[in-house]
C-alpha cells in the first residue's frame, strides 16, 4: 500500500506538471531578465510546479575533463562490470600517465553514487578512478534474487578483485563498515587481491559511540516495525514488479524532516532568485536539489540488515558480525594500510564512530594507521566542498601514495 499510494499521488500530479511546463515555455524568452516583475514571478511560480516531484533515475554525474597541470583531460564513462544490483564504473581519462587505482565506494542509501561526484572528481586529478554506480532496486527483476549485506561485500570484492591487488579503496558513509568487513574477509581468506590501502570517511562503524539523532531513531523500535512500516512491495509496472524494497522517497522523507525548515527556506530563496532574474544563484539551489531528489530504492533485505547489523547491534565492533558463517576478523588485516577521516560538526556519524576501526584493526603496525578530524565540517563537508578539497583530499593522496 505505501508504494502504491505514493506512486497513486505521484501520477495525480503529473498532469498539473505537465501544464506548467507547457505554460513555462510559452512565456519563452518573456521571462528573461529586464521582463516585468510580473511576468518573471509567474514563470518563477511555474517552475517551482514543474519541480514538485522526485525523479527515480540516476543523474549524470556530468564529469567530462579534468584539470592536470595545465591542461583539461577528457573524461568518459565505461562501465567495466555490470551486475545485476550495481555496476563498476570507470571514468577513464584520455592520458597516458599510469596511475594508481582507486575503487570510491558510494552508500546505498536512498541517493544514487552521483551524490559522490566532487569526491570522484577530486580524486581524478592524481588517480585511475572507479565508483560503484548501485542500480535502483525497483528496477531490478525479482529473477535476479535477493541482495543483503553479505553480497554488498560480495560485490566489493568482486570489484576488487576485477581491479587488482594495487587498488586502494575510498569508502565514504554507510559502506564503510561493508568495505572493513571485505577487507578482513579478504585478509582472513589469504586473497592475493588484497586492496593496498582504504579511507573510511564518516561511516558509522561503531554507532554505540557519541550517538546521533540517527543511531537514536534506529533504537527506539524493534526491527520487526520497521520491516511493517517501511518496506513496500515494488508496483508491477517497473521491471522489479514484487520485489520488496526501502523506497527511496521514505529515506527522502525522513532526511527532509531532520531539518524541515531548511528546505523549506531553500525552496522560498530558489522561488524569490528566479523571480528577480537572479538565475545564478538559483542554478546553485537547482543543481543541489537536483541530486537531493533523485532517489533509489534499496532491496529490503539489505536495508533491514543494516539497520539491525550496524545501528542497532553494531556488531562488528562488538565482534559479533558474520559473513557466510564465518566470523569477521578485522585483526586478521594486515596489509591494508588504514586512514579514518571524521568531521567535527557531523550529525550523522559523530566523532569516534568511524576511529572506532583502529582498535578493531590491531593487527596493523602503528605506522600503516592515521585518523585525520577535520575541523569546522559537517557530514557533506568531509567528501565534498572547498575543506575536502584543500584540506582533507591532500590527506588521502598521501596515504595512497605512501602504500603504493
Amino acid at each position: 500500500m505505501l508504494y502504491a499510494a505514493y506512486q497513486a499521488q505521484s501520477d495525480l500530479i503529473n498532469p498539473a506538471r505537465t501544464l506548467a511546463q507547457a505554460a513555462l515555455a510559452a512565456l519563452g524568452a518573456r521571462a528573461m531578465t529586464g521582463q516585468p516583475v510580473d511576468i518573471r514571478a509567474a514563470a518563477a511560480a511555474y517552475e517551482m510546479v514543474t519541480r514538485a516531484g522526485l525523479t527515480h533515475e540516476r543523474p549524470p554525474y556530468h564529469i567530462d575533463s579534468v584539470r592536470i597541470g595545465n591542461r583539461d583531460v577528457p573524461v568518459s564513462e565505461e562501465v567495466t562490470l555490470a551486475l545485476p544490483f550495481g555496476s563498476l564504473l570507470h571514468f577513464r581519462k584520455d592520458s597516458e600517465v599510469a596511475q594508481s587505482k582507486v575503487l570510491v565506494v558510494a552508500p546505498m542509501s536512498g541517493h544514487f553514487a552521483t551524490l559522490l561526484r566532487h569526491t570522484a572528481a577530486t580524486l581524478l586529478q592524481d588517480h585511475d578512478v572507479y565508483i560503484t554506480d548501485w542500480h535502483n532496486a525497483r528496477d531490478v527483476p525479482r529473477s535476479d534474487g535477493a541482495f543483503g549485506y553479505d553480497d554488498y561485500v560480495d560485490y566489493l570484492i568482486r570489484f576488487i578483485e576485477e581491479l587488482g591487488d594495487q587498488t586502494h579503496v575510498v569508502a565514504v558513509c554507510q559502506p564503510c563498515v561493508q568495505v572493513l568487513t571485505a577487507a578482513a574477509v579478504m585478509a582472513q581468506s589469504g586473497n592475493a587481491i588484497q586492496p593496498r590501502s582504504m579511507t573510511l570517511m564518516a561511516g558509522p562503524v561503531d554507532t554505540r559511540i557519541n550517538p546521533t539523532t540517527v543511531n537514536k531513531l534506529a533504537m527506539e523500535k524493534p526491527i520487526r516495525w520497521f520491516e511493517k512500516n517501511l518496506i513496500a512491495t515494488v508496483p508491477a509496472r517497473y521491471p522489479g514488479g514484487g520485489r520488496r524494497v526501502y523506497p527511496g522517497f521514505v529515506q527522502l522523507g525522513a532526511f527532509l524532516a531532520m531539518n524541515l525548515s531548511r528546505h523549506v527556506n531553500a525552496h522560498i530563496d530558489m522561488f524569490t532568485h528566479l523571480a528577480t532574474g537572479e538565475t545564478d544563484k538559483a542554478q546553485v539551489i537547482k543543481t543541489f536539489y537536483d541530486e537531493y531528489f533523485a532517489v533509489l530504492d534499496l532491496p529490503a533485505e539489505f536495508y533491514l540488515e543494516t539497520v539491525q547489523w550496524i545501528f542497532q547491534e553494531a556488531r562488528l565492533a562488538a565482534g559479533t558480525l558474520t559473513y557466510r558463517g564465518e566470523k569477521v576478523d578485522c585483526s586478521a588485516i594486515r596489509k591494508t594500510a588504514l586512514l579514518t577521516v571524521e568531521g567535527e560538526r557531523d550529525d550523522i556519524c559523530s566523532l569516534g564512530q568511524t576511529s572506532a576501526a583502529h582498535d578493531l584493526c590491531s593487527g596493523l603496525k602503528p605506522f600503516r594507521k592515521r585518523h585525520h578530524m577535520q575541523a569546522g565540517v559537517g557530514h557533506y563537508g568531509v567528501f565534498s566542498g572547498r575543506k575536502w578539497e584543500g584540506q582533507i583530499y591532500p590527506i588521502v593522496r598521501n596515504m595512497i601514495v605512501a602504500n603504493s
